[in-house]
């Protein structure tokens, strides 16, 4: 019989409002990102703020990640990220979230235990960098050393339904020193089955929904973007998908 409380569920929350609706929903925690497109970057001064006064049940983590792309950071990066991280602890979120990668493939030893040392005081995770490692049994133990609370990954799979085989291994590797938070593709269509065939109890999903913008002119013609990107609507967490989530998980 599962309880609510042999389970952690994380919302992947793009702003402040996605928050709230993550909050609502019955969400333990939320990993707050803008670029959602890019895979997550760090959001501004201000998003922390407000969704460090607004979030009073469920835990702030926020994503320590300057720009799109690889996870190869040069110095001026990770001095980027350390002020990031400072940042996040002065404004009282509870974790961060991030990640550094050498060009081998392997986890940044130096890097990451670097931005360690500033995150002191707070929970950490690995983020989904985990998943472009070219041994993630040896990026597991690499992990586990340098004191990080967990790892989101998908088990190196473009979604985590179908990395469940290695997600079970890693699981089972950990023997307990570290959480494996399965993401990428979970919603509440196949929540049940992963932790069925994974064996885990920690879940990152984003529950969005789109809304319309309440824009009554757009001119049509002009792209701030991508001219394919749908730039009159807006991605949200929906608290009714969170909860929806959650319930399938347990039945």
């Amino acid at each position: 019989m599962n309880t609510r409380q042999d389970f952690r569920f994380e919302v992947c929350a793009n702003g402040v409002e996605s928050c709230l609706a993550a909050q609502e929903g019955g969400a333990d925690r939320v990993e707050l990102c803008t670029g959602i497109p890019e895979g997550g970057t760090t959001p501004s001064y201000g998003e922390i703020k407000a969704a460090r006064r607004l979030l009073t049940s469920t835990r702030l983590h926020v994503i320590i990640r300057p720009r799109g792309g690889d996870f190869l950071y040069t110095p001026l990066e990770i001095e980027r990220m350390m002020t990031d991280i400072s940042v996040c602890k002065e404004l009282g979120a509870d974790g961060v979230v991030f990640g550094c990668l050498t060009k081998d493939g392997e986890v940044d030893m130096d890097s990451n235990r670097r931005l360690m040392q500033c995150a002191e005081g707070m929970s950490v995770t690995f983020h989904r960098a985990f998943d472009m490692c070219r041994n993630p049994q040896k990026a597991l133990e690499d992990i586990i050393s340098l004191g990080f609370d967990r790892i989101l990954t998908s088990g190196q799979q473009p979604d985590a339904l179908s990395g469940a085989p290695l997600l079970q291994e890693l699981n089972k590797q950990a023997t307990g020193r570290i959480i494996l938070l399965a993401g990428c593709g979970v919603n509440e269509n196949n929540i049940g089955r992963l932790r069925s065939l994974t064996g885990l109890n920690e879940f990152h999903f984003s529950a969005r929904t789109k809304v319309r913008s309440n824009m009554e002119y757009i001119n049509t013609q002009v792209y701030m973007g991508s001219k394919d990107a749908d730039e009159a609507s807006i991605d949200i967490t929906s608290a009714a998908r969170v909860s929806q989530t959650i319930k399938a998980c347990l039945e």
